[in-house]
């Protein structure tokens, strides 16, 4: 799990105006909440935090005004539709030792049983409970050599120590599709039919 430390301002101003002032400095406004605290409103650095974001259930450190250290987890982030740029961010307060539930995206390896089946990913990721700390990067599971009609069930893939499942285990995670068989173009059917 990676941790990303991250400095932080706590914030006073709220609503569109300020929230755009906020961005202009290429910063982003933010909210801490959880553990039955009171919501502290942030501005976080958004290089920074653009670049926390890309790893999947990342942990951040914050160092909120240089005064306190707190763990965290982003729970929603809200991105402008066009230009791609980070709008807000909600972030879920968490403490070492701590079981959060997270969804670990599903990587799939090795080849599919000849024929040119292919594969759906029912679930891209797994909803799983681990501890704060120790959330995985992702799962690997193997399709080498499935069938069409096959299918991977979430009590099927091999979980890292200290992970559950938090989700049925009858739940389809992947399953191979038998592939289709390309129709003829209806000028050549009646062609076929006429000879």
């Amino acid at each position: 799990m990676a941790e990303v430390k991250i400095a932080a301002e706590t914030r006073s101003e709220f609503g569109k105006g300020a929230a755009r002032r906020i961005r202009r400095d290429s910063k982003v406004p933010g909210v801490l909440y959880g553990h039955g605290s009171d919501p502290i409103h942030l501005t976080l650095p958004g290089h920074d935090l653009l670049l926390a974001l890309r790893t999947p259930n990342v942990l951040i450190s914050l160092d909120i005004d240089g005064k306190s250290n707190e763990l965290a987890i982003p729970k929603s982030v809200v991105r402008d539709p066009i230009k791609g740029y980070l709008e807000h961010v909600d972030l879920l307060l968490v403490k070492r030792g701590e079981k959060v539930t997270v969804e670990v995206p599903v990587h799939a390896e090795g080849e599919l049983a000849a024929g040119g089946n292919l594969l759906e990913h029912v679930l891209n990721a797994l909803p799983v409970e681990a501890e704060a700390t120790h959330i995985p990067q992702a799962v690997t599971v193997s399709v080498e050599g499935l069938e069409a009609g096959a299918s991977v069930l979430a009590k099927d893939i091999t979980l890292p120590a200290g992970v559950t499942l938090a989700v049925e285990e009858d739940a389809v995670v992947l399953q191979v599709l038998a592939a289709q068989a390309e129709e003829a173009p209806e000028g050549e059917s009646e062609e076929a039919a006429e000879a």
